[in-house]
């Protein structure tokens, strides 16, 4: 075949790079045994802003697909993405950033049963910005509250991995796959080509993902920081949380007691003139991890 044939001449030559465009099947589609495989769902979001307290969907599109213990994905449902018209002028930036307008979304409407029968069907979430993702669809939908989530952009140690970044436009051209970003469905699709990718060690991308899901660890609040420790938190791994007024980060089980000591040096101790006596500390797992804190 000479596209083929073009493709191996580029490589050989050293000074390209070759890249393939995302061109998942449309329909349903099974790609291997499904005995003992479990049901997931990739999603993504356009939304009017970033803020999911004053923001809103405009564009929510779903997949469905089957992956082993292994992180193979073995079986692909048909795509499904709606429209939702948010009652309002869209800034003309996310115009820009999607391609919709104002026209395209008047009269829309997500179907709230569709989707939230999708995601009750699978057994994991998985986004590439679920930090993102997760707050919009659990105010959209609150029937799908509480499933479990993961994140292809914070569970997988890309730099460790050898990349560079972690857009998931980027990471495809690094795993040799380009697509047209920002429309939902275009996202979705491109989210799993990146799942099923391989690295050196043959592993997959959705096997390090799952791997996330599973960890449980502890989210610490530092509640009550002076603002003159921002910096101080800010190296040891913390991020402001605007919606609560909390510096937090996540710190797994046998951190923990190391985390408390820090805190209480660092932050806790009365020459840093704290606001409180100490951390509030809650249990995180993939039920409750990127969710909106409050």
């Amino acid at each position: 075949m000479e596209v083929e044939r073009a493709r191996r001449l580029l490589l050989a030559d050293g000074r390209f790079r070759v890249l393939e465009r995302v061109a998942l099947p449309t329909r349903r589609v099974s790609l291997g045994p499904t005995a003992g495989s479990w049901i997931g769902v990739c999603l993504d979001t356009e939304t009017t802003g970033l803020d999911p307290a004053n923001d809103a969907i405009i564009e929510l599109a779903l997949r469905r697909f089957r992956f082993t213990s292994t992180g193979e994905i073995v079986a692909l449902d048909a795509p499904f993405a709606w429209l939702e018209d948010p009652g309002r002028p869209l800034d003309p930036a996310v115009s820009r950033l999607t391609r919709l307008s104002d026209a395209d979304l008047a009269g829309r409407t997500i179907d709230d049963g569709a989707a939230v029968e999708l995601m009750l069907s699978a057994s994991l979430v998985v986004a590439h910005h679920s930090r993102f993702d997760r707050p919009f669809v659990e105010k959209r939908l609150p029937a799908v509250a509480g499933l479990r989530w993961s994140c292809s952009m914070e569970e997988v140690g890309w730099a460790e991995e050898g990349y560079e970044g972690r857009a998931l436009r980027w990471l495809l051209v690094q795993a040799g796959f380009f697509y047209e970003a920002h429309r939902a469905g275009d996202d979705v699709d491109a989210l799993i080509e990146l799942l099923r990718h391989r690295f050196s060690d043959r592993s997959t991308v959705l096997s390090h993902v799952v791997a996330g899901a599973r960890r449980t660890g502890w989210l610490v609040r530092a509640s009550g920081a002076h603002y003159d420790r921002k910096d101080a938190l800010r190296r040891r791994g913390y991020f402001w949380n605007g919606a609560s007024g909390e510096w937090m980060r996540e710190v797994a089980d046998e951190l923990l007691d190391d985390e408390r000591e820090w805190l209480r040096l660092e932050v806790y101790s009365p020459g840093h003139q704290p606001r409180a006596p100490g951390p509030t500390v809650d249990r995180i797992d993939a039920s409750s991890r990127y969710r909106r804190l409050q």
